[in-house]
């Protein structure tokens, strides 16, 4: 393995164990953080040289990026509940589903390198996503501050709408891939935009909406935005087709004022984000603190440890951009961005390069969606939009979420192994011609 391939990772490792060291020293800490950082540390190792021999080909930044991110996002989540009676809970079970994910990953990684099978299974995935979508109308469903988000199976917790969105990616994948010639060349229209017949039109049309109707209705704003926006991206980039995207936003503005009229909650988070002060003290105070907290941290910010943003209800989840913001400033808020922004442009690069439009299709909607969860957070705790409550990728406390955003960069890591094989063959056999011209 050459210096080139393991600086990244270890800049990664190095970044996150000054964070522990910092705290250590600013919030007296004992054991307990060092105990953390060597699980993570030694978890991502593992992960990181298992993936370098079983993918020598494949994209060599992604997993540094990933053992970035959750290693500021279980530095913080220590930092925030350390005073507290559940940090010794908090940060032990995210270091846990780190570890769950990262095993995920690796199953991923082991039993999926031949990817290309999932797309035969399409139409069984969406309708495993709708299921999936649905469950939590089950009596095993249960509501978390007004949302019927969840599931309980046992002792165990989850959020089954995280691992539908992968779902749904694979079948749009699979699906506009087959019948994309049908979706770029179409003789059919309405309001004088061209549409595929029925029975091409019919099957992506039944699912998107069977998704976006469930989450409506278990008031999912997050995943709903994320469930509609990444499909219509999809679409784009299937076939370059700009009424797709007109189309798109025209029924979005309509599903969106529909929905404002018909939930109250959707009125209130509306309302909320408009005028914040007009109840700082019940509606408004996540935002108003959250926009606080931001402001105080100016360009260089408080320092990690001497924020105030535990007075964020739920901060380890939502708001965790707002405490990192708050701690490290303007400038260490930036470079969080630029480290998703990393990640995000090598996921396209990957769907640039991929071999099929099935396999462009996957690595493009995986990364959009990656892409999409992060703007839409970061904008709800800004103020730029709506507040929807989902988190911000690998950094926000939620098992969940961390093993959906581990399986993801798994599919992103076969198709760019078997995109980075062919062209190492490609080279080589270029190499090997202009030898014997030689």
């Amino acid at each position: 393995m050459t210096q080139r391939a393991t600086l990244p990772m270890t800049i990664a490792l190095l970044i996150t164990t000054l964070g522990f060291a910092t705290l250590i020293f600013v919030q007296e800490a004992a054991s307990p953080p060092l105990i953390y950082g060597a699980y993570y540390a030694g978890t991502m190792i593992a992960v990181y040289l298992g993936v370098r021999l079983w993918l020598p080909h494949s994209d060599v930044l992604l997993l540094p990026i990933v053992t970035l991110l959750t290693g500021v996002g279980l530095v913080v989540i220590y930092r925030l509940t350390f005073a507290g009676a559940e940090a010794e809970n908090l940060a032990i079970t995210q270091a846990g589903w780190i570890l769950a994910g990262s095993g995920i990953l690796v199953c991923v990684v082991l039993f999926f390198r031949d990817y290309q099978k999932l797309f035969a299974y399409k139409y069984l995935l969406a309708v495993a996503a709708v299921a999936l979508v649905a469950s939590t109308f089950t009596p095993l469903g249960y509501e978390v501050n007004g949302a019927r988000l969840w599931l309980r199976v046992g002792p165990a917790t989850f959020q089954p709408s995280e691992f539908a969105r992968i779902a749904l990616i694979i079948f749009f994948a699979g699906y506009l891939a087959e019948k994309r010639d049908i979706w770029a060349a179409t003789s059919r229209s309405f309001l004088g935009i061209q549409l595929p017949a029925l029975k091409y039109f019919g099957p992506i049309a039944l699912v998107w909406a069977l998704s976006l109707g469930l989450l409506v209705f278990e008031k999912d704003l997050g995943s709903s935005l994320l469930f509609f926006a990444v499909p219509l991206l999809m679409l784009y980039a299937a076939t370059g087709r700009i009424a797709y995207v007109i189309l798109g936003t025209m029924l979005f503005a309509v599903g969106s004022f529909v929905t404002y009229l018909m939930f109250d909650h959707v009125q209130l988070r509306v309302a909320t984000w408009l005028d914040p002060w007009s109840d700082p003290d019940d509606a408004g105070f996540q935002i108003t603190q959250s926009v606080f907290n931001i402001a105080d941290g100016g360009i260089t910010g408080t320092g990690l440890g001497s924020g105030f943003s535990q007075t964020i209800p739920e901060v380890q989840t939502d708001f965790i951009f707002s405490t990192i913001a708050s701690e490290l400033g303007l400038l260490g808020a930036t470079a969080l961005l630029l480290a998703f922004l990393v990640f995000v442009y090598r996921g396209m690069k990957i769907a640039l390069v991929a071999d099929d439009d099935a396999s462009k299709l996957l690595a493009f909607g995986l990364t959009a969606m990656f892409a999409m969860q992060t703007l839409i957070i970061v904008g709800g705790v800004t103020k730029a939009i709506p507040l929807t409550g989902i988190t911000l990728p690998f950094v926000s406390y939620g098992g969940s979420s961390v093993v959906g955003n581990f399986i993801l960069t798994g599919l992103l890591l076969v198709v760019s192994e078997k995109a980075g094989k062919r062209a190492a063959e490609d080279e080589s056999t270029l190499y090997s011609s202009r030898e014997k011209t030689a």
